[in-house]
């Protein structure tokens, strides 16, 4: 054990050991629910993980990767570097570590999703067939198709009185989260009366 903590505690490698043991108190925390491994990561965000290649994926999964990976390949070249000098072995630890690290984030990238999450507010401003036999002001429901080709039934209630039957056509023109239901009109109400 002790010849693995003078490895682990020699140069090059002990320029990630500090890192790593960050690194991995990180993810313990992660894993008893203490933290968000997406905190800081926001959508569209380029910074210099994208410059470097392994955007696309939270940056805590990138530098945990890159910092592993670093520390992994100092500790081996440390070990059997030969006549390679040590300062030769940091250089080549760090640029292993990113190749390994990109190879990694390309898959990981397609995995992950690369939006906001779906919410019901993103119906509003979607027309809707309505399937109930009426829709009242505390009573209906309505088929609407999101852009993804998805559909769902939904709760909808209205302000008026107008007449809408099921297969009528509507807009959903704003959500109520209290209720959980969305307000609409018919889709023929700006051209009434004229």
């Amino acid at each position: 054990m002790g010849g693995f903590v003078d490895a682990a505690l020699s140069f090059p490698t002990v320029l990630f050991t500090p890192m790593l043991v960050v690194v991995v108190g990180f993810w313990l925390v992660v894993v008893v629910g203490g933290a968000d491994p997406d905190a800081g990561s926001e959508a569209g965000d380029t910074g210099p993980l994208d410059f470097a290649g392994l955007g696309g994926v939270p940056a805590s999964i990138s530098v945990s990767l890159l910092i592993a990976f670093a520390w992994f390949a100092s500790l081996a070249g440390g070990e059997f570097h030969g006549p390679i000098p040590l300062w030769a072995v940091l250089i080549a630890a760090v640029a292993v570590a990113w190749v390994l690290t990109r190879l990694l984030v390309i898959p990981l990238r397609k995995m992950l999703p690369d939006g906001p999450d779906a919410s019901r507010a993103d119906f509003v401003g979607l027309t809707c067939i309505i399937r109930t036999g009426r829709v009242t002001d505390t009573f209906g429901q309505a088929e609407v198709h999101a852009p993804d080709g998805s559909s769902a039934i939904v709760q909808v209630r209205q302000a008026g009185a107008d007449d809408l039957r099921a297969g009528s056509e509507a807009l959903l023109y704003d959500f109520d989260p209290d209720g959980e239901f969305f307000w609409v009109v018919p889709t023929d109400i700006a051209t009434r009366g004229h």
